[in-house]
């Protein structure tokens, strides 16, 4: 992108273009379609992301990012108490979780090949939370409340049956009581994780 465009055009070009990639992924939407939905002309577009690929990458790099969910894991993670730190963890990756990242149109960026730019983008994200729940299990065990583990082992069980859910909802629109899977999920990992000694 060779402009980062605040204005109002940029913002209403990333918009609709959002929608459009969203449904269509990139190789089904064209610079015609885009300026066609915004009412503005290719130069403009051009002008503020260089070309169509970079549109892409802005689109995908305003909808694939989880800062704003990993910032809310890393301070639920922060409680003192395990137990509480974890049910806040787990409270919040589940009513936090941005769903519209995992728009397949995101990850289309021919009709048959995923983006590489989107896919890393979701991949690094991913990775900082399983980071914040390796820790968070860390934590537990370092404090005697959870029994010695393999943090990461242990992260990636939690994320898997977190993850269960929100992509059950996303690519199968089922629909789940999440505040009593929260409570499910938060005892069942606490038990198993708990030490002998509480």
């Amino acid at each position: 992108m060779r402009v980062q465009g605040n204005t109002a055009t940029s913002e209403k070009i990333l918009l609709a273009a959002s929608r459009l990639f969203s449904e269509k992924g990139f190789a089904n939407v064209s610079v015609r379609d885009i300026c066609r939905v915004t009412g503005t002309s290719a130069p403009v577009l051009y002008y503020y992301f260089g070309n169509k690929k970079g549109l892409f990458d802005a689109v995908a790099k305003k909808q694939i990012s989880m800062d704003d969910l990993i910032g809310k894991l890393s301070e639920a993670a922060e409680a003192k108490e395990p137990k509480k730190a974890l049910a806040s963890f787990i409270g919040v990756y589940l009513s936090s979780f941005p769903e519209h990242a995992f728009h397949p149109g995101l990850y289309l960026r021919d009709t048959a090949s995923i983006d590489q730019f989107s896919a890393r983008m979701v991949s690094k994200g991913l990775e900082r939370i399983r980071k914040i729940a390796s820790g968070l299990v860390k934590r537990g065990v370092e404090s005697g409340v959870f029994r010695s583990v393999d943090e990461e082992f242990a992260s990636d069980c939690l994320l898997g049956m977190l993850n269960r859910v929100i992509f059950q909802h996303i690519h199968f629109s089922k629909v789940s009581d999440r505040e009593a899977y929260r409570q499910f999920v938060t005892e069942f990992f606490f038990r198993a994780m708990k030490s002998n000694d509480e």
